[in-house]
């Protein structure tokens, strides 16, 4: 499981770790741990050109050392300071003793240029608010920089609580970062900008419960339900689609689709799009007598394709099981019933629809995500899945928000999030809980969407196909 912590977590960790060892040990340890991931990147470092840029916090310590570090290897490395007067003291003394050099302002923008490598230096884990405009020229040079260019601990100019990005910010080819992730390197906006992360461990003490976390393979593996020797359809679950309309019929065809590769046995579906799904996949179980008459179900999806069905809608929210709203389903359904239901609800909305849902426009969500899914599982009392290029998942309890760390762009076609609803959907059936029936189905989507996509455009079918493959390669 990978985790990030908010800043004043860490903060306190640093505190704590620091009382105990001697003064500067900590940063020592940082710096050393950037030396040598500036060093790999670098491959050769006698005689290449490194530029720090150079803030007046702890980060720009870590950059001095860092630099001094790889100057007594034969780097040339030259510090620019952003504030000369607040520059770290020790660190731009070793720096010197090491044969680095310090540059005037004025010609931070042309070293950074020709650098062969940049570090990023100028705001630790607390700056707010973007670039202050003495540091935009030198990040917008960085951008230009024919050589990488590497952050510490984050891009400066990110928020590292909440991953938004508010004015100019660097954009890094790698951030190194030191103790644990911060929750802005997970999540969009910010997460874009930082690159690939390297984690250095520093030795800190962190509670048991993250800001974020992030499942691997092996988390996942442990979460898929597997069939017992004497499970039947029923032990294994029955899952319920709700969805399609005469003119989306394809979306019942979808949902369908991801519920059958999802670990359920069996599923039933109910609505008017009854002979494209049999077509397509015979072992449907399918009704036209509404949810009511459909049969035994342990968990529900509603919404892919709907319409305006809002009777079907709350009649499938009226059933004491777990309910997977999706699409027109979020439209429909009424946030009172949904708040009030006993049994889990997972809510699927992508951006545009969690505006809408919020009463906000589509930018303030995309550049707010985590508060967002925060906000929606609150206001609804459910467990919400927020689709796009970082999907985030929340409980309406609290605790750590679940981030995708799989997928690709090539996702965004139509049809993929009505796959999504049924592979989401089955797991609930198999028993899983909301919040990891939602992290478990946008782990195995993602990596779906990446085994198919290999690079070129897909259909969402082409996704469903892939569900197996994604299946079998978690569990290795």
């Amino acid at each position: 499981m990978r985790t990030a912590y908010c800043v004043e977590t860490v903060r306190n960790a640093e505190r704590e770790l620091m009382a105990r060892l001697p003064e500067g040990a900590l940063m020592q340890r940082a710096a050393a741990g950037l030396a040598a991931a500036c060093a790999d990147l670098l491959g050769r470092v006698y005689g290449s050109r490194v530029v720090l840029l150079v803030g007046s916090g702890d980060n720009g310590g870590d950059a001095l050392y860092a630099g001094a570090r790889l100057a007594r290897r034969g780097a040339g490395v030259t510090a620019v300071l952003i504030a000369p007067e607040r520059a770290h003291a020790a660190g731009l003394a070793a720096l010197r003793r090491a044969g680095g050099r310090v540059a005037a302002a004025g010609e931070g923008e042309s070293l950074v240029e020709a650098a062969d490598l940049v570090v990023d230096g100028i705001v630790g884990i607390g700056g707010k608010g973007g670039l202050r405009p003495e540091a935009v020229p030198l990040a917008a040079a960085a951008g230009r920089s024919r050589g990488a260019v590497v952050a510490v601990d984050l891009p400066s100019g990110v928020d590292a609580d909440t991953g938004e990005v508010h004015g100019h910010a660097v954009r890094a080819d790698l951030t190194v970062t030191f103790g644990t992730h911060k929750p802005g390197l997970l999540v969009d906006p910010a997460r874009e900008y930082a690159g690939s992360v390297r984690l250095v461990r520093i030795g800190l003490e962190l509670p048991p419960e993250p800001e974020l976390e992030a499942l691997q393979h092996e988390d996942v593996a442990r979460l898929l339900p597997v069939p017992a020797a004497e499970s039947d359809k029923y032990r294994r679950g029955v899952v319920g689609i709700a969805a399609g309309s005469a003119r989306y019929p394809g979306a019942a065809v979808l949902a369908v689709s991801g519920a059958l590769r999802g670990g359920a046995g069996a599923v039933r579906y109910v609505g008017p799009a009854g002979d494209a799904v049999i077509a397509r996949f015979p072992e449907t179980l399918v009704s036209d007598q509404g949810p009511k008459h459909a049969g035994r179900v342990q968990a529900w999806v509603v919404g892919p394709g709907a319409g305006d069905d809002a009777a079907t809608v709350a009649e499938v929210l009226a059933a004491d099981v777990p309910v997977l709203i999706d699409a027109d389903g979020l439209r429909l359904a009424d946030a009172g019933v949904v708040r009030g239901r006993r049994a889990p609800t997972l809510m699927t909305p992508h951006a545009g629809e969690a505006a809408a849902l919020l009463g906000v426009e589509r930018g303030e969500v995309e550049g707010g995500r985590l508060a967002a899914v925060r906000e929606l599982a609150r206001r609804y009392g459910a467990t919400v899945l927020l689709k796009g290029s970082t999907t985030l998942v929340a409980d309406s309890g609290g605790g750590a928000v679940r981030v995708n760390p799989t997928g690709t762009g090539w996702l965004a076609t139509a049809g993929s999030g009505d796959v999504l609803s049924g592979l989401g959907g089955s797991l609930l059936a198999a028993g899983l809980s909301a919040v990891d029936a939602g992290s478990v189905g946008a782990y195995l989507h993602g990596l779906a969407g990446r085994l198919a996509a290999d690079g070129a455009p897909v259909g969402a079918h082409d996704v469903a196909d892939a569900v197996p493959e994604a299946w079998r390669n978690v569990l290795g």
